[in-house]
This record gives structure tokens, sequence and C-alpha cells, in this order.
């Protein structure tokens, strides 16, 4: 399968290559500036915002400061109205660096590894930071506080709008069977923050421990594939991914191909999205699973929103799987 961003661009690469220098990726220079801005004081009182230009220029490397960066993009905000000068840096919007890697320090941005969010922010204004500052790739208007997705086929989705540039993202996600990337339409697919550890991976590899031999696995609600993917990692026998949400099943198929599993469009079969060598990946509630699956799994992965009651998703799937793991 051709892996190809929305944008058009080559956003999309194997995850193999990202990793090559990751270490790197965010380290300054020894030129590079360093961020000196108050947080939670106004960027106004801090600097004049009429001469930016002199205080957050561009290293000869082409990086910069994370809170150089947005501080940049808080001063296109306070002139084009979206935020007031008493504005400050906490208050301004949600920066979400691609590719997502837990870091030591305040990472150094090179061109186009930024996308934020905000709930106040306009078109006119995105574009022109998808203008003026190189580092932002994609501008959102969302509430952080909502999840995106969908709970299950009786909710309505909730997605944030894109309104300028390219909201694709990377998240690294480590695991004891290598490093995985994760890629994400960030306007659809709910915003994790990549941590040195993952809590669900975690909980992922004690269960995997329980099986001497490959094992069977569901991934009922697969979202971008993460924990499908990690059992694929682990040498599992067989995943089958599933989620209702099709912005969902697009985007696993995409992160199957970065991550070495190559992806090929399903035949004739009913439900069947796409396969490869060791998974399949199906689109429909999860209450319907049984009905297109004659297989019995060792594990079936439960994975929902937060606050979500799983007692149906674990009835529904308690007649495919062994076993049933909710994280």
């Amino acid at each position: 399968m051709e892996m190809r961003c929305r944008c058009g661009d080559k956003c999309i690469r194997p995850i193999s290559e990202t990793l090559k220098d990751i270490e790197l990726f965010y380290k300054p220079c020894s030129n590079c500036k360093i961020g000196k801005v108050k947080k939670f004081s106004p960027l106004a009182e801090q600097i004049n915002l009429d001469e930016i230009d002199n205080y957050f220029g561009s290293c000869k490397c082409g990086k910069r400061h994370l809170d150089i960066v947005m501080s940049h993009v808080l001063k296109i905000m306070i002139d084009e109205g979206v935020k007031d000068k008493k504005a400050n840096l906490r208050n301004s919007c949600v920066p979400l660096v691609t590719p997502g890697y837990p870091t030591d320090s305040v990472p150094y941005l090179p061109k186009d590894s930024l996308v934020i969010v905000s709930n106040e922010m306009d078109k006119r204004c995105a574009e022109r930071i998808i203008k003026e500052v190189g580092e932002v790739s994609g501008v959102l208007k969302g509430d952080i506080r909502k999840t995106v997705g969908i709970k299950d086929s009786d909710s309505n989705p909730h997605v944030y709008e894109l309104l300028a540039g390219c909201d694709l993202r990377c998240d690294i996600v480590q695991t004891p069977y290598g490093a995985l990337g994760i890629y994400k339409y960030q306007h659809e697919i709910h915003i994790e923050f990549p941590k040195a550890k993952s809590p669900k991976i975690e909980i992922l590899e004690k269960v995997l421990e329980e099986y001497d031999k490959p094992t069977t696995v569901l991934d009922c609600t697969c979202g971008p594939g993460t924990l499908g993917i990690a059992c694929l990692k682990a040498k599992a026998q067989k995943v089958v991914f599933n989620d209702i949400w099709s912005p969902a099943i697009e985007i696993t198929l995409i992160n199957l191909e970065a991550n070495g599993f190559p992806v090929k469009p399903s035949g004739s079969e009913e439900g069947l999205i796409a396969s490869g060598d060791k998974f399949e990946v199906y689109s429909m509630d999860v209450r319907e699973l049984a009905n297109y699956l004659d297989r019995k799994f060792d594990i079936c992965i439960i994975d929902t929103f937060p606050g979500v009651d799983t007692k149906e998703f674990v009835e529904a799937v308690g007649k495919l799987g062994k076993k049933v793991v909710v994280i």
C-alpha cells in the first residue's frame, strides 16, 4: 500500500528512517539562542512585539527553542485579535511536537515539527501562522479537554477543525519489542503525550508474558493501531484490528506500513478492510464482531475513551476471547 499524506506532501516515511536521527532531532547547536520567556507573565510586558524578529530570529541551523516559537505564534494571535495583550505562553495554545518524543529538556524545533491547538483560533490567524512560523505545520481549532473520535455506534463523533496546514503527527512509542512510530491526523485521532514508558504498553507486556508461544490477539478498539502493532512486534501469531471510527482504520493501515507490516486491500470477504501476513483489519461495531469472526482469540484488548462504561464491550468480545483485557 502506498503511504501518501492527505496534503500530498511526503509527510509519511518508514519509522526506521525517523528513528535514525531521533536522538539529535530536537538538540540545539552551539549557536542556538536559549528561550528566556516567562510563561506566566504577559508576553507584551517582556518584549516589544513590534520588534519581535530582533528577539526571535532563527539560528543558522534552522532550529528555535520551543518557547521562542510559541512566543512568535502568540505575537501573531495578539496581532490578529485572537488574544489580548495580557496573554502569556501558558494560556495561548497547546503545542504538539512531531515526532512526539520524550526529551530531558525543552526541544529546539526544526521546520514543520509542530501542530498547535487553540479553541479561540480563527482561519485568518491560522493561515498567517503557517505562512510566518516555519516550525508550525498545522493549526487546529478545538478544545483540548474533549477527546477526539467516537465512543460507539450510538454516539456522535467529535473532531477538531483543521484551519490551515497539515496536522499529521508521529508519536514515538517505546515498547520492549522495539520502538513504534504512530501517525495520527490529530483533528480526528485522540491526543496522547508520549512518555518514556507507556502505561498501556506496560499492561500489554504483562499480559503477553503469560503466554509461552505465539498468541492470537483481537484489538477490538484499535484507534491508530498502537497496541495491535506492538503485539505484531512481539511476534504474535495473528492480530485482528478493529475500530468503528473510519479515520482510525485509515491511519492504522498507514501505521502498519510505516512500521514494516505490508498491507494489501481485502478481497470479497464481508467486513474485512485489509490484511497482511499476520493480521486483518475490520471496521465495525464491537457488538457485531462475533457475527463476522469465527475464531477464538487468546487475548481481546479493549481500550476505550476515558470514562466509558466497558461492560457492554466486555460482554460482546467475551464470546471471542479466552482473556479480555481492559486497558
